[in-house]
């Protein structure tokens, strides 16, 4: 039987790029987001998220969906897929790493080898879309 690992993710676009993080002992590069706690909206949750790993506030009027892929989940058995659903939002605050997370970059279609597999299939979505490079 096949598992899901169901997550939310930030989009954030800037100069044609796409932000992502990289967590600490990790290679590649992910969206920034994270798991649901019980009982949270994916709203605040997603608040959540990027507050403990970025440190800027999402603002929640400003949210909205964007769409949502499902991937190989990187460093898991083969049976294991990851969710994500993907959410643009603005914010507020200054982006800097924090909790787990060990650098930020904003990368293009050009840098397929260092995405995770989900997260690329999201950027292939954005670049289809001519959001990305």
């Amino acid at each position: 039987m096949s598992k899901l690992i169901d997550k939310l993710a930030w989009i954030f676009i800037q100069d044609g790029k796409l932000l992502t993080v990289r967590s600490k002992g990790k290679t590649l590069f992910y969206l920034p987001g994270g798991k649901r706690e019980p009982g949270e909206s994916d709203e605040q949750a997603l608040i959540r998220e990027i507050r403990e790993e970025l440190s800027v506030e999402l603002l929640p009027d400003s949210i909205r969906y964007a769409d949502t892929f499902v991937g190989p989940a990187d460093g898991k058995a083969d049976d294991v897929s990851v969710q994500l659903t993907c959410y643009f939002a603005d914010f507020s605050g200054e982006l800097k790493p924090d909790a787990e997370i060990e650098e930020l970059r904003y990368l293009s279609s050009a840098d397929e080898a260092v995405f995770s597999k989900a997260a690329w299939i999201a950027a292939e979505w954005l670049k289809e879309k001519s959001l990305i490079h």
